[in-house]
């Protein structure tokens, strides 16, 4: 348990904003953390037995309490043993943007108010024992960034157009929630303004800051890759859309470019196919995807694109699966869907990637780019000047989606993204006319491999391992060793997201608040009792797979009584591994803290 890794009388003492790291202090009675605002005396105190947050002074800090540095608070979180507090304890700084230091959490510390567990029963350890497993599993996923006096969730278009109101707020109060990945975790600290200086919204999903030179002329370059909460989950648990509109594994994705005072920024976004159907894992390679025939999927389509309009304008569908196949009725319904809503403000484009780039023709990506020059110039980038005079808007967005918007969809951003980047840089200038990005040797080899890394890090974070066709991104083409690589995570995706995926589903609903534990309540989803067939049916199968390699290996007295054997329990295990598939739901690591509903 995280608490006994403490001494008994220990203070936490926090400077979320100070250039120095911050410090924890905490005593058997109260959590103290300090604010770091110059010459700022208060000090947030949170009592361990009632959970009160109050501001406090310096001088109340009992000199007994044991200090420790931390680097900031993700908030707290209610499990079966009671409250706790999760704190950030290591950051690495990845860069700076306009001027502001942008860092990644690399390590936590979940500490239990409670001294102890004894009031809980055995049952109930073990319950508290796993939700704490949970937090942790979601902690230790790569990729949660944060900034102390700089407004991550927002691009800088929509910084740039925000209200003098909107300035003043905090960062808590003002942060785009879709992004907040700590939004639950700071229920308690959002009802008071006084203790928003205190704790930070944090981002999940991809930063990466580079110092570029081109022509002797030095300019940043980043990468912002912000993952949603709503509808957060993994690969084959969370699909489509939910009731609000809100697409599964949907992600912004900015990327920032600053010479000499000017700044542009080039804003794309990908999302599941945004109405509802399902894919549920059931030990077949490749599960085939559903469409729910029950709801009413032009309410939700619409409530999906209403909101892209609102945010990001115009809207330019670009969607990447297979026009044959388990895929070819996604992308019929996709298509009757756009012509259903009616909406000039949609446009609807599709391209079979795995046909066009097939035998390794992967120049025919240029395709579509051709296709989408045109609206990709109408709806240019946000442009500012030195003087801070905003010379161009970003007026529309390529929404961008294959089955799990991660390989497909990461080479076309890639692509679009470097068109983008061309003419800004140009028009910055730091490009000269005729000089194209692509001959820039230095540089591109930095943008290839910091997308190949975005994709790597989007695609952990959903389908639980490295993204797939990152050669091409690397190095502009496909290799043969980029296809065993492909081979090798197809693999460990099929293991996990067969086998883990359920804990990684309940970690994230538990971490998000989309599942609340019941102090009150002495039960929890947790114990499923299996059906016997879960047990019984891979016992019988693993006998009689070794038995008949046992008779092949120990050959009986005549080749007729060997190939009896060979055939009875080739036979056993060959019946018994089809039941199997056959219930192959039944057999797969479900989440069990959600409904049922919820994930269909």
């Amino acid at each position: 348990m995280p608490d006994v890794r403490l001494p008994r009388s220990h203070i936490l003492f926090l400077h979320p904003l100070c250039p120095l790291s911050p410090h924890r202090h905490t005593t058997p009675e109260k959590f103290y953390i300090e604010a770091c605002d110059d010459g700022s005396n208060d000090v947030l105190s949170i009592d361990r037995v009632s959970t009160e947050m109050i501001l406090t002074v310096r001088k109340d800090i009992p000199p007994h309490a044991f200090t420790r540095p931390i680097c900031g608070i993700m908030g707290t979180i209610r499990l079966v043993a009671g409250t706790y507090l999760i704190v950030i304890t290591k950051k690495k700084k990845v860069g700076d943007l306009l001027g502001h230091a942008v860092w990644k959490a690399m390590d936590f510390d979940v500490i239990s108010y409670k001294k102890t567990v004894l009031h809980l029963t055995d049952n109930q350890m073990q319950d508290n024992k796993a939700f704490l497993s949970m937090i942790n599993s979601v902690l230790l996923t790569d990729g949660f960034y944060f900034a102390t006096d700089y407004d991550l969730t927002h691009t800088l278009q929509r910084l740039a157009n925000t209200s003098p109101e909107f300035q003043e707020m905090s960062l808590l109060e003002r942060a785009d929630q879709r992004f907040v990945w700590n939004g639950h975790l700071l229920r308690e600290f959002m009802p008071q303004p006084e203790l928003h200086r205190f704790a930070y919204p944090v981002v999940h999903g991809f930063i990466v800051m580079k110092s570029c030179c081109i022509n002797g002329k030095i300019f940043d370059w980043n990468i912002i890759s912000r993952r949603s909460c709503f509808r957060a989950g993994v690969r084959y648990y969370v699909r489509g859309i939910d009731s609000e509109g809100h697409a599964a594994n949907f992600v912004e994705t900015e990327q920032i470019v600053q010479y000499n005072g000017g700044k542009a920024s080039f804003v794309q976004t990908r999302g599941s196919i945004p109405f509802y159907w399902s894919q549920r894992p059931n030990l077949k390679y490749k599960p085939k995807p559903q469409i729910s025939k029950t709801i009413d999927h032009l309410d939700g389509f619409q409530r999906h694109f209403d909101s892209q309009i609102i945010i990001y304008g115009k809207q330019v569908i670009l969607n990447l699966i297979d026009q044959k196949g388990s895929e070819k009725q996604l992308e019929q319904a996709f298509d009757k869907m756009v012509s259903s809503l009616g909406n000039g403000m949609v446009k609807y484009i599709a391209f079979d990637f795995h046909k066009e780039c097939s035998r390794m023709r992967w120049h025919r990506l240029q395709i579509l780019v051709d296709m989408v020059t045109e609206m990709q110039d109408e709806y240019g980038y946000f442009l500012v000047d030195v003087d801070g005079n905003v010379l161009v808007q970003q007026e529309g967005m390529f929404r961008s989606n294959c089955m799990d918007c991660l390989d497909r969809t990461n080479v076309i951003q890639s692509l679009l993204a470097r068109r983008s980047l061309q003419s800004q840089l140009e028009r910055l200038g730091v490009l000269h006319m005729g000089q194209r990005i692509e001959d820039q040797a230095d540089f591109e080899k930095i943008y290839k491999n910091a997308w190949a890394d975005n994709a790597n890090a989007c695609a952990k974070q959903y389908a639980g391992t490295g993204a797939l066709k990152t050669d091409f991104t690397r190095t502009g083409k496909r290799t043969q060793w980029g296809l065993v690589m492909d081979g090798w995570n197809s693999m460990i995706r099929y293991y996990k997201n067969n086998f883990s995926d359920g804990f990684r589903q309940d970690s994230i609903d538990l971490f998000l608040g989309n599942y609340a534990i019941d102090e009150a309540d002495m039960t929890t989803p947790l114990h499923e009792t299996k059906d016997w067939k879960f047990l019984t049916l891979p016992i019988i199968m693993v006998v009689a797979f070794s038995m008949c390699i046992i008779c092949l290996l120990m050959a009986g007295d005549t080749w007729t009584e060997t190939l009896a054997y060979v055939l009875f329990w080739g036979t056993a295990s060959f019946v018994t591994a089809g039941v199997i598939l056959f219930n192959g739901r039944e057999f797969v690591d479900a989440p069990k803290l959600v409904q049922k509903e919820k994930m269909d």
